[in-house]
């Protein structure tokens, strides 16, 4: 297996729908080794003859327009319909709440002030901690983490404030020679609190968190481990600063939270791996907000809502158990991922729910959704995680896939037809354009999704990565668009795509040379419609389009690579001496 980073995503089981199924290509870039997968795996049927694509393109709509470049039909499984990162009481609903939020106003203006005094206290002694400290890569001082004792305290406070009187505690924390790192779900703001109050250790966030005022100043001296999640090269300073500090005794013991955002509790998402990479062992710890009437989950809630109605409430319970400490197997040798694995079916275990694929990526597709207005916005999410290891491609640009698919206009269902999908991609109705549309539309409705909208069609079960699936046939819009980028030969065809382009051979394509390159895959073009193609490789708007600009463009609309298929074809048939077109 590859070496995983701190982002890496983590597939877990048992899963939330049992009927979801894993992708099966024919080809070497996935992770795992296939060795074991013995069935043939259904594909979609695409035989037709090259013959079929040059030199003037005559196909039907159920030809695959991606064979070219070694598609070869794939199948994709129905996510989870479970929506981790839904607030179950977004909205005061019910005459009890009503009746509790007015007898609590007069308390909740105390809570108010008590909560912005102790932010105060804690936020100046911090800094008086802090002052003059230079050495930050060492340990704290002694007499400055003492200091800290007084930001310790105004934290019970704050927690106090927000209404958590007593909070019930099961298990005890090991020592830090036993476990130096402890991982924990994340259900709201109220952990990070609390775990700063119980055991000051020091924590992995965001950089973002730094620019929020006073709690910025504190988690500092916490001697945080900042990371940004879309960087490799500060995911791997992350994994080498927690490796460091959890092997010195002087440091504190190191807290993450591997899901890497909030959720609502009632499931468990993947895990990235950075607390598992260093091999030290690891104490799980699980909380609980036990609730009838006020789910204190951060969800699709704002924050100031969510304060409101902490701050409103007679008392919020709050659980925490430690549980045992979980160590890795085979001296401190054993994968990532499984170390991963175990300690997350612990927490799960403990917690009593599924556990499932859902990733950051995916709140970033629900937020997303929800900018643009679209109903059912969680209907978006993919289960990221398992995006990400199946077709390699990045929550980033999953995002840019969404938004490219928004643009198209979606009914309420969320549903495209085939003009809006023609309409964005610039294309004109043919044969070959039809066929690029039939290639998503595999259930041949006359309209697609962002996603497969529900696992319906049995096929042949298969074992891979140790569990049985259903092979599923619905590939929609981000799956059809990160398969065809994933073949192995995507890349290789975007590169010849643009040396056929640059008929002067000066390192850039006119609009003339694109026309003359794609008209025998779309006949009758008019150069307004050659003009709007052109500019979705034009980025800069220069009247050139340089390689780098070519192939980037066909990374955000991998789907037009079949546009030059014809003449990579046609130039493979006159018996171009080029090893690579040979292969395509």
């Amino acid at each position: 297996m590859a070496d995983h980073d701190v982002s890496s995503p983590l597939l877990q089981s048992p899963r939330a729908d049992h009927t979801q199924v894993i992708i099966a290509v024919d080809d070497d870039s996935v992770d795992e080794p296939l060795d074991q997968l013995q069935p043939s795996p259904i594909k979609h049927n695409h035989n037709h003859s090259h013959n079929h694509l040059f030199p003037n393109y005559q196909s039907n709509n159920s030809g695959n327009p991606y064979e070219f470049i070694g598609s070869d039909g794939f199948s994709v499984s129905g996510p989870s319909t479970l929506n981790p990162f839904q607030n179950e009481t977004p909205e005061i609903d019910g005459v009890y709440e009503v009746l509790k939020i007015v007898l609590c106003l007069p308390v909740a203006l105390i809570r108010l002030v008590l909560f912005g005094l102790c932010l105060l206290v804690g936020y100046l002694a911090t800094k008086l901690a802090l002052e003059g400290w230079k050495d930050k890569q060492n340990p704290m001082p002694l007499w400055r983490s003492r200091l800290m004792w007084v930001t310790r305290i105004c934290a019970r406070c704050i927690l106090f404030s927000f209404g958590y009187h007593w909070i019930r505690r099961k298990g005890k924390p090991a020592s830090r020679e036993i476990a130096p790192i402890i991982v924990s779900n994340h259900v709201s703001y109220i952990e990070p609190i609390f775990y700063f109050y119980e055991l000051c250790p020091t924590i992995v966030a965001s950089e973002s968190h730094d620019s929020i005022p006073f709690v910025g100043t504190i988690i500092r001296a916490m001697q945080v481990i900042y990371v940004n999640r879309f960087s490799q090269s500060s995911r791997k300073n992350a994994v080498n600063e927690i490796k460091r500090k959890a092997s010195c005794d002087r440091f504190p013991r190191v807290l993450l939270f591997p899901e890497g955002t909030t959720t609502n509790g009632k499931a468990l998402i993947s895990f990235q791996l950075g607390a598992f990479i260093p091999g030290f062992p690891i104490q799980p710890v699980v909380v609980r907000y036990p609730h009838i009437h006020f789910d204190q989950s951060w969800g699709d809630i704002s924050l100031a809502k969510l304060m409101f109605r902490m701050f409103t409430q007679f008392h919020n319970f709050m659980e925490v158990e430690y549980l045992p400490v979980v160590h890795p197997n085979e001296n401190n040798k054993e994968n990532a991922f499984h170390f991963a694995e175990r300690t997350s079916h612990a927490i799960a275990s403990a917690l009593n729910v599924v556990q499932t694929s859902h990733s950051f990526g995916d709140l970033m597709l629900l937020n997303k959704a929800s900018q643009s207005k679209q109903g059912k916005s969680s209907s978006y999410m993919v289960e990221m995680a398992r995006v990400e290891s199946l077709f390699h491609i990045s929550s980033l640009e999953a995002v840019d896939f969404l938004d490219k698919f928004l643009s198209m206009n979606p009914d309420s269902s969320g549903r495209v037809k085939l003009l809006d999908f023609l309409r964005v991609l610039r294309l004109k109705s043919c044969n070959l354009s039809q066929e690029i549309f039939g290639f998503v539309d595999v259930d041949k409705n006359g309209s697609i999704t962002f996603k497969q909208p529900k696992a319906s069609c049995g096929a042949n079960p298969i074992f891979i990565y140790g569990q049985l699936h259903t092979v599923l046939f619905m590939l929609q819009f981000l799956y059809a668009s990160a398969h065809v980028m994933k073949l192995p030969l995507f890349r290789q065809a975007c590169e010849l795509a643009f040396a056929e382009c640059d008929t002067e051979g000066n390192g850039y394509i006119k609009e003339h040379e694109l026309g003359l390159n794609i008209r025998p895959a779309i006949p009758d073009l008019n150069k307004d419609e050659i003009h709007g193609l052109f500019s979705l490789f034009d980025s800069d708007g220069d009247g050139e389009v340089s390689k780098d600009e070519f192939v980037s463009s066909l990374r955000k609309n991998p789907l037009l690579i079949a546009v030059f298929s014809p003449s990579l074809l046609h130039r493979y048939l006159s018996g171009a001496d080029n090893r690579t077109l040979e292969i395509v």
